[in-house]
C-alpha cells in the first residue's frame, strides 16, 4: 500500500493489518503487530518531509513481516530518552514488541525500509489449509493513493 500519511492514518493501517492476520489465522499477533506499525508510521510523519511511505505486509511460515519503506535516506537511530522527554522512545518500544526488526537502506540511499517480525507463541501457523485468499507465500500490497483523512 503506497500513501501519505494523514491523521487517521495509522487507524486504518492498524485495521488492515489486523485483518490480514485474522484472515490468515495469526490473530495472536495483532496487537504487536499494530502497535510496531503505529511506531513505524509516526516516524514517517516525525522524520519523512513528504511523509510518502509503502506498506507491504508478508505472511510468513511461522509469522508475519511488515515493511513499512519511505524515500527519505535518513536511517533511524535508537535514541536513549530521559522521563522528561515527550519523543525518543518508538524503536525501543518496537525491540520490546516484536521477535525482530531491521533497517534496510534503499538502493543507491534513495529512501529506506524499517522493517519487523512477529512469530507465533509455538513458531507454527494455525492448522488447516487456506483455500481462498492470499497463500503462505503471499504478500499484502494494496496500492492507494493515500488512506482517507478522515474518520
Amino acid at each position: 500500500m503506497r500513501f501519505t500519511v494523514g491523521v487517521h492514518s495509522a487507524r486504518h493501517v492498524r485495521r488492515i493489518v489486523r485483518t490480514h492476520l485474522d484472515f490468515w489465522a495469526m490473530s495472536d499477533l495483532a496487537d504487536a503487530a499494530e502497535l510496531a506499525v503505529t511506531e513505524l508510521l509516526a516516524n514517517v510523519v516525525r522524520h519523512v518531509p513528504d511523509r510518502y511511505c509503502e506498506l507491504s505486509i508478508h505472511r510468513r511460515p511461522h509469522g508475519v513481516r511488515v515493511e513499512v519503506s519511505d524515500r527519505f535516506p535518513q536511517l533511524p537511530l535508537p535514541l536513549t530518552a530521559s522521563d522528561e522527554d515527550e519523543s525518543g522512545r518508538g524503536l525501543v518500544l518496537l525491540d520490546a514488541m516484536v521477535d525482530k526488526w531491521g533497517v534496510s537502506p534503499g538502493p543507491a540511499r534513495t529512501g529506506k525500509t524499517v522493517w519487523f517480525e512477529c512469530t507465533t507463541a509455538d513458531g507454527t501457523t494455525a492448522d488447516g489449509i487456506v483455500t481462498d485468499g492470499p497463500s503462505a507465500d503471499d504478500s499484502a500490497r494494496v496500492v492507494a493513493d493515500h488512506l482517507p483523512r478522515h474518520a
